[in-house]
């Protein structure tokens, strides 16, 4: 009998809980964090749960901006060599950026700042770096000098980290897993193109779609749209940051070996996977790494998936990423 009752108990909470879940106010809010926008959509019942969040990005932005002084990527940068002590949520964005930079033999790589501060890919009348300037900066780079150790970074004095193409990323983990603890168990979050999924649309609605921008149109314009069920989708793209100069698209997306936007067969890769942060890391590393070495490397990877668009406008996906297709534009 207690274990009938048991049960039943475990039932009724668990019936509950879907009720309360699928009434729950649909909410949304906007900030601008990272130098992006940032949106999140949840069904929750508690009103101020998504500006606790948005307080969240502000934390993480003062962790991690190489631009705010006094944060872990400002402390790092300007150590001069020596080692600094820094929270968890450092080191686990630099542990994923490691892992990825090994995976793609420096296709990835955070310290290549002093290549991307000779870059100003938002100015009015756009010019180009110096080219011996821009050299020497990415000469400088070089990920298998970043130290981590017993929760202490170490950096030679000369270089520098930028996480820009990685913190994103985990952040929007961050965000998602604390809505997650706070009840929520539908939600979608869009952070400038790093798209996070918590469950599926309330109701029996089937799972969130998202849409893969077209390169070639204007923000909104989507070449394909993708389930996407606890899911995060990444994509990086030629259209993000950049200009155009003299028939040339220069982009934010630089090659590590030369600190100049990689001039290769794509406008952009969108990476499938669980975790955000290496999605992110991932979607810039196969960017750089072109088509083929991409795929290689994609396909290589369990619970990773990607939908590579190319400048003539072929779209090539890896064997688990066309089953995520719903709809083209």
């Amino acid at each position: 009998m207690k274990k009938y009752v048991a049960a039943l108990l475990a039932l009724m909470f668990a019936f509950t809980a879907c009720a309360a879940q699928e009434d729950a106010a649909k909410r949304s809010a906007v900030g601008f964090y990272f130098d992006t926008v940032v949106s999140i959509t949840a069904y929750t019942d508690d009103a101020q749960l998504l500006d606790r969040a948005l307080e969240q990005c502000q934390k993480y932005e003062q962790l991690l901006s190489k631009t705010i002084e006094g944060s872990d990527v400002w402390n790092i940068n300007h150590a001069q060599g020596q080692p600094v002590a820094v929270a968890q949520e450092t080191l686990e964005v630099l542990e994923i950026a490691q892992y990825v930079s090994g995976l793609s033999q420096g296709a990835f790589d955070v310290t290549i700042a002093p290549a991307v501060s000779l870059w100003d890919f938002a100015a009015e009348d756009p010019v180009l770096p110096d080219g011996e300037a821009l050299a020497q900066a990415a000469a400088l780079a070089d990920y298998t000098r970043l130290v981590i150790e017993d929760g202490m970074v170490t950096l030679p004095a000369d270089m520098q980290i930028d996480l820009g193409g990685v913190a994103k990323g985990y952040i929007a983990d961050q965000i998602a897993q604390f809505l997650r603890d706070n009840g929520v168990t539908s939600a979608l979050l869009n952070f400038g193109g790093n798209v996070v999924t918590i469950g599926e649309k309330p109701d029996g609605q089937g799972p969130w779609r998202v849409g893969i921008q077209n390169p070639d149109q204007s923000r909104g314009a989507y070449l394909l749209a993708v389930t996407a069920t606890d899911m995060a989708v990444v994509t990086s793209g030629i259209y993000e940051r950049g200009f155009d100069l003299d028939g040339v698209r220069y982009h934010h997306l630089l090659d590590p070996e030369t600190g100049w936007p990689v001039q290769n067969e794509l406008s952009s890769v969108t990476i499938f996977a669980e975790r955000s942060g290496l999605a992110d890391a991932l979607s810039t590393a196969t960017f750089v790494l072109g088509t083929e070495a991409g795929m290689a490397m994609i396909e290589a990877l369990d619970g990773v998936e990607a939908i590579f668009v190319t400048r003539d406008e072929q779209i090539l996906a890896t064997s688990g990423a066309a089953a995520l297709v719903v709809s083209n534009g």
